[in-house]
């Protein structure tokens, strides 16, 4: 079974680099068609490639709290998904119905990113062939950082999407987590369930450890004409500051995330006020500059969110009482926060609805889609969306939540002052400003989360009333930072948040409830079908669960 390419088919993507090698003598020629890695240059040249053209955002936003059905919330509808495996992921079954050419999808992410991972490999295996000491030869330690750390990022996605949250290395150590793939794959059929690549979430994450340290200090800007799609040193910074912040290393999350950031977090996050929001397209260019300090990392993929949100399935709407669906519109930008009440400034004239109306949802013009034509005159070609792993505003809240758990929550505050500030909100933000808004329990607070960390994990730190209150804050402005890339999934995950799914199907007048607990194993995102039809084992998602008496029970566009 394949996880990724082999050496001949992952090093054909670097075709369109012209660093394949012609000789005249046959006899010295390469005999099928793959490239020889034989310089720094085409190293650097072979790690562009490695880069995903898919991320998991659009399986994560369905499984999580942001999107609801609008079968249920909008009255008379029997809307179809936009493709029939994201009624799948909302209903947390296991995602079958997709092909393998299809955007989105579970197979995308995990062949897109093994793919990433193999090429990482064999740029490695080639430095490796070229110098004694890669890290060491100032012509290829630049490419010998940018390859460790991006396997290092490859391997955390997938670990946590197709696997559980870190929970502590003894429990972690239990927990089924991904293969870890280091070496060029050489062989026909590899057994990639075996210990050797198969490991325990708890050495996936000594893994990642391993690759961000090694390469961490030897990633150089000036090496890249445009950094912001490589892993320059900010991104590869915010890298480790998330890594750390879900192992619960907060001092190691405060010094990466100190390193990106710098002196004054201010001067690197987003300039809203300077954004024309004469059309969608200028929005979206000055979101996506690949000049904006905020923007660490960049990656255009193959993507269909927008045109999800555009079918008038799931949305970002404004729930139901009735069905008790909170509104997602006013927790993600309408309902106000600590310091603001209203819409959040910085989104005025650049939230978007469909045309079917304003009750079947909206959404910020981060997620437009860019077209690229193959063919203009028959209209077609491929949907591309940026995505933004990496931002200034993410690192910061990263950085907040490690001050909170190291005791230093009026740094916390200063922080999220930062953030509210970057939105144009000018009230100064304040303790009691925070226990005002995030006060009460889930059941009559909608910004109040529904948390489990001490049943994860004993080793949780137990907050008092206050700093729970600054953590409920910290995730708001989380979920409302990284809304439509799938963050807030990861949030839920290693936070153990309940998560409530009303759904009605197409053709169903019954309205469905169900619950999404600490432990539930459908927490684990089952992996492709396409990989379990290939001999590899699946992920068991029907354990039985323990007690839980504990918890809760394509239209036209208008701007807003």
């Amino acid at each position: 079974m394949k996880l990724y390419k082999n050496i001949a088919l992952a090093l054909a993507l670097v075709a369109s680099l012209g660093v394949f090698t012609a000789c005249s003598d046959k006899l010295d020629a390469v005999p099928d068609n793959r490239t020889e890695i034989d310089t720094p240059e085409k190293v650097k040249q072979l790690l562009t490639s490695g880069y995903p053209v898919a991320v998991p955002a659009v399986i994560c936003e369905l499984s999580g709290d942001n999107l609801v059905d609008n079968n249920v919330v909008v009255p008379a509808t029997h809307n179809d998904a936009y493709e029939a495996f994201q009624e799948e992921a909302y209903k947390w079954e296991d995602i079958r119905n997709y092909s393998t050419g299809d955007d989105d999808t579970p197979y995308q992410v995990w062949e897109a990113y093994y793919q990433g991972i193999a090429v990482c490999n064999h740029a490695i295996a080639a430095m490796r062939e070229m110098s004694d000491d890669p890290a060491h030869d100032p012509k290829l330690s630049p490419s010998w950082g940018e390859a460790h750390i991006l396997r290092a990022y490859l391997h955390f996605t997938l670990v946590n999407v197709f696997a559980e949250a870190y929970k502590d290395d003894t429990q972690s150590m239990n927990d089924r987590g991904i293969p870890y793939v280091t070496e060029p794959e050489t062989t026909v059929s590899v057994d990639y369930s075996t210990s050797e690549y198969l490991k325990s979430v708890k050495e996936v994450y000594d893994l990642i450890e391993k690759d961000i340290l090694e390469g961490i200090d030897l990633i150089d800007d000036s090496y890249y004409s445009v950094p912001a799609y490589h892993f320059n040193r900010n991104a590869a910074y915010a890298l480790a500051a998330r890594f750390y912040l879900f192992k619960r290393d907060y001092e190691n999350c405060l010094k990466y995330a100190n390193a990106a950031l710098g002196a004054n977090p201010s001067s690197s996050l987003r300039k809203w006020a300077t954004f024309s929001a004469n059309t969608i397209n200028s929005l979206l260019n000055s979101y996506n500059d690949e000049t904006a300090a905020c923007n660490y990392l960049l990656l255009a993929t193959y993507s269909l969110q927008d045109r999800m949100l555009s079918a008038c399935r799931y949305a970002i709407n404004d729930g139901s009482k009735s069905e008790n669906i909170p509104s997602t519109k006013d927790i993600l930008y309408e309902g106000g926060g600590p310091n603001w009440s209203g819409r959040v400034p910085a989104f005025d004239g650049k939230i978007y609805r469909w045309a079917a109306g304003s009750e079947y949802g909206s959404w910020l013009f981060r997620v437009y889609e860019y077209f690229e034509y193959s063919d203009k005159i028959a209209g077609i070609g491929w949907v591309h969306i940026v995505y933004q792993p990496f931002t200034a505003e993410e690192t910061l809240l990263c950085r907040a939540e490690a001050e909170l758990y190291l005791g230093q929550s009026d740094k916390a505050i200063e922080d999220l002052g930062f953030w509210t500030a970057s939105k144009q909100i000018d009230d100064p933000l304040t303790q009691d400003k925070i226990d005002n808004k995030y006060k009460g329990t889930p059941e009559n607070n909608i910004w109040v989360n529904d948390i489990h960390p001490q049943q994860m994990s004993s080793q949780f730190k137990v907050l008092n009333e206050q700093e729970t209150n600054v953590l409920n804050c910290i995730l708001h402005f989380r979920r409302i930072e990284t809304m439509f890339e799938g963050l807030r999934w990861f949030d839920i995950k290693r936070y153990g948040i309940t998560v409530h799914h009303a759904y009605r199907g197409p053709v169903e007048d019954e309205i469905h409830h169900d619950y999404l607990y600490w432990n539930d194993p459908r927490r684990v995102l089952q992996i492709p079908n396409n990989v379990i039809a290939a001999g590899y084992p699946s992920t068991d998602r029907t354990q039985t669960l323990p007690d839980q008496s504990s918890v809760m029970t394509s239209n036209p566009i208008l701007a807003e």
